[in-house]
């Protein structure tokens, strides 16, 4: 929101302040002013001159010699190449030794043989955006159109003394988003007095309702409608004034009534909407929802294509306008425009929001409405409009506003316990304070005691509860004049939960194994959402409303194929061993419609290729395969205390290699994968052979583990016994080795398998496992029968349950 510092001395007067004290008071009281800009931006000497000669330059076709006065004793010549320039214009003058904006000194020359003692100017060339110059004023200089004295300020004809606070509103403050709100924000920082605008509304004898019909089929979006009727307009330029408040705001003039619709926008925070009376289409207003798939070109020319969603103001048959959004160009106010059908509305926010997001369409109006706008402001504003469209169009309005109106005037009331803003804000306001500090807000109240009973006006929706006037409170009192104190009170030190503990302690153990840590993106694109998604049972992804783009337009299901994209970075800057993990959440639905919010599961991945270690000087190279990966996890499973619990599981899943991939269960549960990425998909990346893993953080960091025990080292020697065993080459060797554990009993201590074989010399369909048992009692010293005995009960249970036998 930008504020005129001059056109805010209307409402309240501040002439004994600068805009610079204001915006630093503004500031210490919440409302943060970004910057408070300076319209002369180092100019002078510019007057208002008026020309009275013109005659096209004897050496140049395209230049012309102007005979000017400027107030002084003697006309100056300047030679001007502006087409729209002519005799009886009264245009801004830059005298010889001006200085415009960049620090561009105008001296006396000579062109093409001419002298020239000046430079009449355009507004650009006074420092003036382009986008805010009217049309007729956009490619030459500019010409007042309103009557100036000649040799007087053209600076301050043009408002160029004026200064204007740039105000960076948090979203409850849309009550800041007009001028009147600044001035009851001013007002109550300084406790002055706010001036209203002087509603002066002049009507015929006619009656609206002959020219006009209201209906609303859509109450609930728009439960206010109010038409004014204003006949005999005569469209054409705005005055200087009005032109150049709006131009101040940041708003290009345009007609006398667009402007003013624009000026009371500003002025009020209440959208307004003009409509060509005769090219409206019939004498009946009637706001409703969209069809799905109608059409309405807007005053942009752009055809918009509408939903139920969307509302619409149509003439009964088809749309003129969708709902404080844009209007359309069919019904749109021009220079033939005579008479006016003026629409002063309140419009549902989540409504207005839906249309714009959808249309991709955002207004100065639609953003006050989406907003919240005042309520009481709406029918006031309309009567404000009409009678400056009346005066600066010679118009007259037609008596009465057809109207609907449903809308609900109760003010809430907020109750305000003193006792508990001074135990909450650590002050020691009383209760007198406080209540002069509503009275400065312009809130009434009723006081019991030490507690006040405050009524809002709808100007501040933003005041709902309690907190929020302890609030308004303490910025009056002002935040800098809050004592300083140290806590009172019981305090706890801070620490990380058991849960943040071991993943953080998840996070060290894969660095410690020679893994980096990677962080990549939340969001991704469908193709890649489909990827290593295993969970069978949540079958939609999550797709955004209003993505960034296509690749980043969906919801990861997995945090895989962001690390494929890590790896192919990096391979292709030739860094080819690459072992990275990452721990982040993915999220997972199982609709198709989202009814409520998706699953959000933290998971932890990781992706290695390349060498794992390599040590030239020994000539020995490492290069990563399953093996490496799973000894990572076993590792940090042995940190976390599972280690005992967990499972590899032999497993075929998409994208992964058939015969080196593994489920990993914990206590009989699946949490994740490990294993090698299917050639086919690391020939389409760009990748060698590459081992990737995924588990569920948080199954792992919350099951219950047992306390570490310590045990004292064994004081009696222990008996190992080496097998080699054929079994089937489907068998796995954790599945051997859970038997001989089972088997062993209580003797059995350890077992190791060093050593597997397949190939010659060994049957088709077979396989050579080698393990190392050993056999240990910490109380005793065994005997060689108590191990044959035992040994014995395990080579019974491998044939029987595996049907294993001893290699020969």
């Amino acid at each position: 929101m930008l504020v005129s510092y001059k056109w805010l001395q209307d409402y309240i007067d501040v002439k004994d302040l600068s805009a610079s004290e204001i915006a630093e008071k503004m500031t210490r009281g919440g409302i943060e002013i970004d910057f408070v800009h300076q319209l002369n931006k180092g100019i002078s000497g510019v007057v208002v001159g008026y020309v009275k000669e013109c005659e096209q330059h004897p050496n140049a076709d395209k230049l012309n010699v102007c005979q000017v006065d400027i107030g002084e004793d003697e006309l100056v010549q300047i030679v001007c190449g502006a087409k729209n320039v002519a005799a009886g214009q009264h245009v801004a003058v830059a005298k010889v030794g001006a200085v415009l904006p960049g620090n561009f000194k105008i001296k006396k020359a000579k062109l093409r043989g001419e002298v020239s003692q000046g430079m009449i100017c355009s507004l650009q060339e006074l420092g003036i955006e382009g986008k805010l110059v009217q049309k007729e004023f956009s490619e030459g200089i500019y010409v007042f159109q309103d009557l100036v004295e000649v040799g007087s300020d053209a600076l301050a004809a043009l408002n160029l003394d004026d200064e204007v606070l740039e105000l960076d509103l948090t979203p409850n403050r849309s009550d800041c988003l007009n001028m009147l709100g600044v001035a009851y924000e001013v007002g109550a920082l300084y406790e002055r007095e706010v001036t209203l605008p002087n509603i002066e509304v002049v009507t015929n004898d006619e009656s609206a309702t002959d020219y006009i019909n209201v209906e609303v089929e859509a109450t609930e979006d728009n439960p206010y409608y109010g038409a004014i009727m204003i006949k005999d307009v005569k469209v054409g330029t705005s005055p200087l004034w009005l032109q150049n408040r709006l131009m101040a705001a940041g708003i290009r003039p345009i007609s006398n009534v667009v402007d003013v619709t624009n000026y009371v926008l500003l002025e009020y925070g209440q959208p307004l909407h003009a409509f060509d009376y005769d090219r409206f289409g019939s004498k009946e207003v009637l706001v409703r929802r969209a069809y799905d798939g109608e059409k309405i070109v807007t005053l942009d020319d752009q055809e918009r294509t509408l939903t139920n969603d969307h509302l619409v103001i149509t003439n009964g048959k088809e749309p003129v306008a969708i709902a404080g959004v844009m209007g359309g160009a069919t019904s749109e106010v021009h220079e033939g425009t005579t008479t006016v059908l003026l629409e002063a509305a309140y419009f549902k926010g989540s409504t207005i929001r839906k249309a714009s997001r959808d249309l991709g369409l955002r207004s100065d109006a639609s953003t006050r409405y989406e907003k919240g706008v005042d309520q009481d402001r709406v029918l006031a504003a309309g009567r404000r409009a009409a009678a400056l469209i009346a005066e600066l169009t010679g118009g007259t309005i037609v008596s009465g506003v057809v109207e609907k109106d449903l809308l609900s005037y109760d003010m809430a009331t907020v109750r305000l316990d003193l006792e508990r803003v001074n135990n909450r804000l650590g002050m020691n306001v009383t209760i007198e304070e406080a209540a002069s500090f509503m009275s400065r807000l312009g809130f009434t109240y009723e006081q019991d005691g030490n507690v006040l009973h405050v009524t809002i006006p709808s100007r501040r929706a933003d005041i709902q509860i309690e907190e929020d006037l302890m609030e308004e409170v303490a910025r009056l009192y002002g935040y800098d004049h809050i004592p300083t104190t140290l806590p009172v009170g019981a305090t706890t030190q801070g620490a990380l939960t058991e849960y943040q503990k071991k993943r953080r302690h998840v996070r060290r153990v894969l660095e410690r194994s020679g893994l980096s840590q990677v962080i990549t993106y939340s969001l991704t694109s469908p193709q890649k959402a489909k990827g290593f998604a295993f969970e069978t049972n949540q079958t939609s992804s999550v797709r955004l409303a209003m993505p960034m783009s296509e690749d980043r337009s969906t919801m990861r299901t997995s945090l895989i194929p962001h690390l494929f994209d890590v790896l192919s970075y990096n391979v292709n800057r030739k860094n080819h061993n690459v072992h990275v993990f990452e721990i982040g959440s993915i999220f997972l639905t199982d609709e198709e419609t989202l009814t409520k919010q998706p699953t959000e599961r933290e998971m932890v991945a990781g992706a290695l290729t390349g060498l794992w270690h390599e040590h030239n000087w020994q000539g020995e190279k490492k290069v990563v395969d399953f093996f490496v990966v799973k000894g990572i996890l076993e590792e940090m499973f042995l940190q976390l205390g599972v280690f005992e619990k967990i499972v590899f599981e032999q497993a075929k899943l998409p994208d992964l290699h058939p015969g080196r991939t593994a489920l990993v269960k914990l206590d009989g549960k699946e949490i994740g994968f490990v294993g090698q990425v299917h050639p086919a998909l690391q020939k389409e990346l760009g990748l060698k052979e590459t081992y990737v893993y995924e588990l569920e953080l948080e199954s792992l960091l919350t099951h219950e583990t047992n306390s570490v025990i310590y045990k004292s080292l064994p004081r009696y020697p222990a008996m190992v016994r080496d097998i080699a065993l054929v079994v089937d080459t489907h068998r796995s060797a954790g599945e051997v080795e859970a038997v001989i554990r089972w088997a062993g009993g209580e003797l059995l201590h350890d077992v190791r398998l060093f050593d597997l074989y397949e190939g010659e010399h060994m049957e088709e369909g077979k396989k050579s496992l080698a393990f190392s048992l050993t056999y240990l009692d910490p109380e005793r010293t065994l005997t060689d029968e108590e191990v044959i005995k035992a040994h014995t009960e395990v080579l019974k249970m491998l044939e029987e349950q595996v049907g294993a036998s001893l290699r020969g």
